[in-house]
């Protein structure tokens, strides 16, 4: 009986594996999950449908690697912020990291977080959840520290650190929004100062 030889499972990848997702990433921040297209992504990726799939499985697979590699780059002025040594620095320097990040001449103005899944619908769901997920985890983050800062007299004891957080975020998205609508990092930077002003003291 005649056998078969098996051909390799797979070959190697002929493309930058990197590049395709930051270019993927681009792609979702200008359109949108439900807006971005499998043509429009593969072709901004440069490879098939077919590489897409093996390399990053569905679209919906692709959007949260997409997201990851953006907090992990343009947004990761969150996780150095917290690491600021009191509770003014820290709401400084994300108020500050997200007027830079929404205000790139490199990336698409706004926020990859805010605006990729606004307009989604049903079938987009996934990704909206994902986003809403993720803005939650950088509330809670922010909480914890304000939460710390109390404990440490940093902030006064009849502080909220959940207000807080909440607070910092709010205006934080809102500059996203204001960016994406074309306002200036100069007019976004007197918006991130004027929020400031109001920051409780120990």
């Amino acid at each position: 009986m005649e056998t078969r030889r098996k051909a390799p499972i797979g070959r190697p990848r002929g493309f930058d594996a990197d590049e395709a997702l930051e270019r993927a990433v681009r792609v979702f921040w200008e359109q949108g999950y439900e807006g971005a297209s499998l043509t429009d992504l593969t072709s901004a990726m440069g490879i098939t449908r077919t590489s897409m799939y093996a390399a990053f499985g569905n679209k919906e697979d692709l959007f949260r690697k997409a997201l990851e590699r953006y907090a992990e780059g343009p947004a990761s002025y969150g996780d150095r912020a917290l690491a600021e040594p009191t509770a003014r620095q820290v709401a400084t320097a994300f108020l500050n990291g997200s007027v830079r990040a929404t205000t790139r001449p490199d990336w698409p103005a706004g926020c990859f977080g805010v605006q990729a899944s606004l307009a989604a619908g049903d079938l987009g769901r996934p990704a909206r959840d994902a986003l809403i997920a993720w803005r939650n985890e950088g509330t809670s983050c922010l909480c914890d520290r304000f939460q710390r800062a109390v404990d440490e007299g940093d902030l006064p004891p009849d502080a909220d650190p959940g207000l807080l957080a909440r607070y910092i975020m709010t205006v934080a998205n809102g500059i996203a929004v204001q960016a994406a609508s074309g306002a200036t990092r100069e007019d976004l930077q007197h918006v991130a100062d004027m929020a400031l002003r109001s920051w409780p003291s120990a």
